[in-house]
């Protein structure tokens, strides 16, 4: 469909407006997003509620950086098969991917307990990441660190607990040497499954290709690209889902 045809502006209102700006975030709708929620009335007091209200606001009012509702439910399912206890985010962004992750492993572990840590380099996002996860209802599963993951990875404490699921969703120029401090901290669980966000759209050729290498399958991982589409637009995408172990 043509960006600038009339069809397009009424089915992505909010990619009119992105084609017109030519920037996705970083420009004030971030906090839009934080207003436009909280003047909800009632004030979504659910993950599916929170998740809703950002998608609403992200095709009628502003694109947004979230993983989106097609994103969503192929990481749904991927917590469900992998079951983790302890998830890493890189890139926690606005609080959505963190919120939808909490959610889901709750569902699969019940009364257990599961801890999802969220990475946010931005002050500001991961304050309204907070508020939003606290609408939610989950701020008691979900921690916020600020700060980069090469200075927050080392210093991480996970209670002799190890990482399970880690998703990247950052600076893709940084997956390889991001993934490799996990490693070296040694903080992967045997099972471990690292799941990598936009590796065709913007792209991550280099991170796809170092994961599926020999080096990488010579200790044990082994990778594949599961489609996916960026939302709203619906734009193909795919997310590589690296595992190790059995």
């Amino acid at each position: 469909m043509d960006p600038t045809s009339q069809a397009f502006a009424q089915k992505w209102p909010s990619l009119a407006k992105l084609e017109e700006s030519e920037t996705e975030s970083h420009d004030g709708r971030e906090e839009a997003l934080l207003k436009y929620i909280l003047a909800l009335d009632p004030l979504p007091d659910t993950p599916n509620a929170v998740l809703t209200a950002i998608d609403s606001f992200s095709l009628n009012h502003s694109f947004l950086i979230s993983v989106g509702p097609h994103k969503a439910n192929i990481l749904r399912d991927l917590i469900a098969q992998q079951k983790p206890k302890v998830l890493l985010e890189l890139g926690g962004y606005l609080g959505y991917s963190a919120i939808l992750f909490a959610e889901k492993m709750r569902e699969v572990h019940g009364a257990s307990t599961p801890k999802i840590i969220s990475l946010e380099p931005s002050p500001l996002f991961a304050s309204i990441s907070q508020q939003l996860i606290s609408l939610a209802g989950l701020e008691s599963l979900i921690t916020i660190i600020v700060g980069t993951a090469s200075s927050s990875i080392p210093n991480l404490q996970l209670d002799k607990q190890s990482v399970d699921f880690l998703f990247l969703d950052h600076i893709e120029d940084l997956y390889i040497q991001d993934f490799q401090i996990v490693e070296q901290q040694e903080l992967f669980s045997g099972n471990a499954m690292v799941v990598a966000d936009n590796v065709v759209r913007p792209g991550a050729e280099e991170y796809r290709n170092w994961v599926r290498g020999e080096e990488m399958s010579g200790k044990g991982w082994t990778s594949r690209g599961v489609r996916g589409l960026i939302w709203p637009g619906e734009w193909e995408d795919e997310l590589e889902v690296t595992t190790f172990g059995g």
